[in-house]
């Protein structure tokens, strides 16, 4: 079932890969997007208000298991380009075992700090128990989400994007099906909506599950290969947890963004709360984008085909910009319309929401240009790079632009929508300079060398 990405039209593998991820992105989020416009047809802004608080949380725990999972996908990927059956037998195998510990350790510490996040994001009194109704479901489900990207990373390694779409879209489906029930009829509010998706993602978790029975791997696992390894949780984590962080980082910064906004009452939440889930769809094609660039760059770096790996880059930058661009110049123009289908006999909410969008949109254009840096860095094990320079951009321009635009424009939100656009420019400038400087650096001679070190020293291991 692996597929070789070192072969064949650059362009051609970086859509075929790229477009069922995007699908699978876009299904993922679907089920926070459903949520919120299903909940702002038959409820009013307090509902509307719990839901994409609680969905902001759970979509930031979300980017987190996904960065920490890319991990596995260029690992597993880098095996297969250069051959190294044993390699993918453990790193898969290892990945069960590290993910398991993760979704349990994770699932106890935020239910018990559930008073605390809300405190943090200053959460409307109006809206605070549906939300932390919300949340207790959703939190329950994290061994689901968990699954999920774990399943997905290990197919995405090895060059298979489609299957990952296939389980999220039947949980899609029947997440729809189960919002307008639970939602509609039963009147359930927040917690109907956190139980749809709770109960769909279950599902797609039982699909992949199923799936990966009747498919032959061609590299058997052992329970000998379920032991965790030092080397092997070290390349894993190497690559992940920087990327991991990098997104808990720039989300934890939309949520402080939300907590600023939530302080100027509930309307300016709810308006927030819907512009943040419409970036967070947008933002699909440059996620999708650098998760592509990262696993198709490491397939190829494995086997040595570096200049593969650069025009591969370069092929996702055009699409990226093109993508940004034409969004922007959409939200221009329909911005209120936009808002309309999320806030149905808000007036208020669309006006704030409308000024919001209007200029928060342009971050589509300069964060897809880091995404791709950032994908093709974490190809090379160097996702460490993008990590460091959105630890500046959050701290230094994102936080204080959104705080010092509400303190001095506190009748509109249309300068706090500038705060992340500012901090994605930056991130993008610095990852072009740092291209620019050393990408001769990782695909050096050394730089080769030590993309095989870490597999050489894996073979000397003993069972």
């Amino acid at each position: 079932m692996e597929r070789n990405l070192t072969k064949g039209s650059i362009f051609k593998n970086l859509i075929l890969f790229s477009l069922p991820y995007l699908l699978s992105c876009f299904l993922q989020s679907f089920y926070g997007l459903a949520d919120l416009f299903i909940t702002g047809q038959f409820n009013g802004a307090d509902s509307i208000s719990a839901v994409s608080i609680g969905s902001q949380v759970t979509h930031m725990l979300t980017f987190v298991i996904t960065g920490l999972s890319m991990g596995t996908t260029v690992t597993l990927a880098r095996a297969i380009g250069s051959g190294d059956k044993r390699l993918m037998k453990r790193t898969i195998a290892n990945t069960v075992v590290l993910f398991a510990v993760f979704s349990v350790v994770t699932t106890f510490i935020l239910l018990f700090s559930l008073e605390n996040i809300f405190t943090l994001l200053s959460t409307p009194a109006e809206a605070f128990r549906q939300a932390e109704d919300y949340l207790k479901i959703c939190f329950l489900g994290i061994p689901f989400i968990t699954a999920y990207n774990v399943i997905s990373a290990v197919f995405r390694g090895m060059g298979d994007s489609n299957r990952p779409m296939y389980f999220i879209a039947a949980g899609g489906i029947i997440n729809i099906i189960l919002d307008f029930i639970l939602i509609g009829p039963f009147q359930m509010g927040a917690a109907g909506a956190a139980l749809a998706t709770t109960i769909s993602q279950a599902c797609s978790v039982i699909l992949a599950l199923f799936s990966l029975r009747k498919i032959d791997l061609g590299i058997p696992l052992h329970r000998y290969d379920f032991l965790p390894r030092k080397t092997t949780l070290w390349q894993i984590l190497q690559v992940g947890l920087p990327i991991a962080l990098q997104e808990g980082l720039i989300q934890i910064s939309f949520l402080i963004i939300t907590a600023i906004a939530n302080q100027r009452g509930v309307v300016v939440s709810a308006s927030v709360g819907i512009v943040e889930k419409i970036i967070s769809f947008l933002f699909l094609v440059p996620s999708a984008m650098m998760s592509s660039v990262s696993a198709i760059a490491a397939q190829n770096a494995g086997a040595g085909s570096h200049e593969r790996g650069r025009k591969t880059l370069f092929y996702a930058l055009g699409i990226c910009l093109a993508f940004g661009l034409t969004v922007s110049g959409i939200c221009q123009i329909w911005a209120a319309p936009i808002l309309g289908l999320f806030s149905k006999g808000e007036p208020a909410v669309i006006t704030m929401g409308s000024q919001y969008l209007k200029t928060y949109v342009f971050d589509c254009v300069f964060s897809g240009i880091q995404f791709c840096f950032s994908g093709y860095f974490c190809a090379y094990g160097r996702s460490y790079i993008s990590f460091l320079q959105n630890v500046i951009s959050v701290f230094l321009i994102r936080i204080p632009g959104a705080y010092f635009a509400t303190v001095l424009f506190p009748d509109t939100l249309a300068p706090m929508g500038l705060a992340s656009p500012a901090g994605s420019l930056f991130s993008a400038v610095l990852s072009i300079l740092i291209y620019w400087k050393f990408h001769r650096y990782f695909t050096a001679p050394h730089a080769k060398k030590g993309l095989s070190e870490t597999s050489s020293r894996f073979r000397k291991q003993t069972v």
